[in-house]
């Protein structure tokens, strides 16, 4: 049986985090502690995947990118360090392309500037984000690793991001 103690820990919040706690604790009746903990173990549960050194290459791509805009700022990941995350010993099948590892570290970065890698055919009317989790899932979840015809798989048979070229 492991330890099942409770620890007492010291992190550093900013002041406007500390307020907020206080005013959900408050407006919940609850104790500050028990908002942090709520806080911390909502995160571990959404990025539950990101613990487990089993899980890798496409196996990640719905934690990151449901969660990934939010990790990538925070964190300052690049799409090199996303690329060790995600394909590091991982068998080429299973693996993640450097260009879709890219339009995900640009999920961190201003909307716009990801609508516009993301080819008109691919993006629709959707925001840029609705179009890169269909993108993602459609071609690492829902495909099972097989090939899709172009028309099917989005952003062109090689699954990059086309450019629009200008009529």
């Amino acid at each position: 049986m492991g330890d099942l103690r409770r620890r007492t820990v010291s992190i550093r919040l900013a002041s406007a985090d500390i307020r907020n706690i206080k005013r959900f604790a408050k407006r919940l009746g609850v104790r500050d502690s028990d908002i942090v903990r709520f806080a911390i173990k909502s995160t571990f549960g959404r990025l539950a995947p990101l613990c487990d050194p089993a899980i890798r290459g496409r196996s990640l791509v719905p934690v990151l990118v449901e969660a990934g805009d939010e990790l990538i700022r925070h964190f300052e990941l690049d799409a090199f360090q996303l690329e060790a995350i995600i394909n590091d010993q991982v068998e080429p099948k299973d693996q993640v392309e450097r260009d879709d590892i890219a339009l995900l570290s640009m999920s961190g970065l201003r909307q716009d500037y990801l609508h516009m890698r993301l080819s008109k055919e691919q993006r629709g009317s959707e925001t840029s984000g609705e179009s890169l989790r269909r993108y993602l899932y459609g071609k690492y979840i829902y495909s099972n690793g097989e090939a899709r015809p172009a028309s099917a798989a989005g952003p062109s048979a090689a699954g990059h991001p086309r450019e629009e070229s200008p009529a």
